[in-house]
């Protein structure tokens, strides 16, 4: 957007106009302040050029497209949920009264490897905790 409002961008070429924003508002917004600037937009798989009337006919259907998309999508993951939390399924933290036990042979691999200079990632691969739980060990 700088590049934009600096005058160094003549065209921006897109994929599909959806990569580009989410509501209609927002992408109208956009069409028009290129158009401002005198900056074209091409999107390649809708074959839009905001030069043209057409072009701009199509853009504007597809953003309200784009926009519909993203509404029904949230309210499919809205239901989903819903009918999840129905049937008593839950997400995020952990069993009540579980608690991951870290051994002592554990703690000590992770001390003498991290004074080894390895990698979380691979601390957490050969003791098999997770990096979590060892950047907690690391700060105790």
């Amino acid at each position: 957007m700088e590049a934009i409002q600096s005058g160094k961008v003549a065209k921006v070429v897109v994929w599909r106009l959806d990569r580009l924003g989410r509501t209609a508002k927002g992408l109208t917004a956009l069409f028009e302040e290129l158009a401002q600037k005198r900056v074209n937009l091409m999107s390649l798989r809708d074959g839009i050029d905001l030069h043209t009337a057409a072009g701009r006919l199509m853009a504007n259907v597809l953003a309200s497209v784009a926009q519909y998309e993203t509404e029904v999508r949230a309210e499919r993951v809205r239901a989903g949920q819903h009918f999840a939390r129905k049937n008593g399924v839950t997400w995020g933290g952990s069993k009540k009264g579980w608690r991951w036990k870290v051994t002592d042979d554990q703690a000590a691999a992770v001390s003498e490897m991290k004074k080894a200079g390895k990698k979380i990632v691979q601390i957490a691969r050969v003791t098999g905790l997770s990096r979590l739980t060892i950047y907690r060990l690391l700060e105790s």
